[in-house]
């Protein structure tokens, strides 16, 4: 028999909100400049038995959101084998991910990194003109401070 899914609840949705400082975990736009809400996803799908628990949750804005879905794994474009997707509350972004000169591109340093960055479309136009844009203004990158990480 098929598992409920839980939905995050408001408490869930807050820490998550303000660990993440308000930016998606994975492309790192910021919910302050987004057209769209932002969501609570779970990190591993409720469909693959993935928790409703706070160490299972990650904010994501609407493309990497429905970019990623389901998947946990996908193929790394340079090497062709399959690995897991960047996992915000065990791994930290800059061991995977860096800018380019102009923070326009995220740049994926590891396969986990470059798996990542092409199947959930880290670069997609809109993103690169948004990132352009509130660069020009001194809004882009957002702070770095490291996220926090399950234990």
């Amino acid at each position: 028999m098929a598992r409920r899914r839980e939905r995050p609840t408001a408490h869930q949705k807050r820490v998550v909100f303000e660990r993440a400082r308000g930016c998606c975990e994975y492309c790192r736009s910021q919910a302050m400049f987004a057209m769209q809400p932002f969501s609570i996803e779970h990190i591993i799908p409720q469909q693959q038995d993935g928790p409703n628990t706070l160490d299972n949750m990650a904010l994501a804005c609407q493309g990497c959101n429905g970019h990623k879905y389901t998947r946990t794994t996908t193929t790394d474009p340079i090497s062709g084998k399959q690995v897991p997707l960047f996992h915000p509350r065990k791994q930290r972004w800059h061991d995977h991910f860096a800018w380019n000169d102009d923070f326009t591109l995220v740049v994926g340093l590891t396969p986990i990194g470059r798996a990542t960055v092409a199947a959930l479309h880290l670069n997609r136009d809109g993103l690169i003109n948004l990132r352009r844009a509130l660069y020009s203004i001194g809004e882009h990158p957002p702070s770095e401070g490291e996220l926090v990480l399950s234990a």
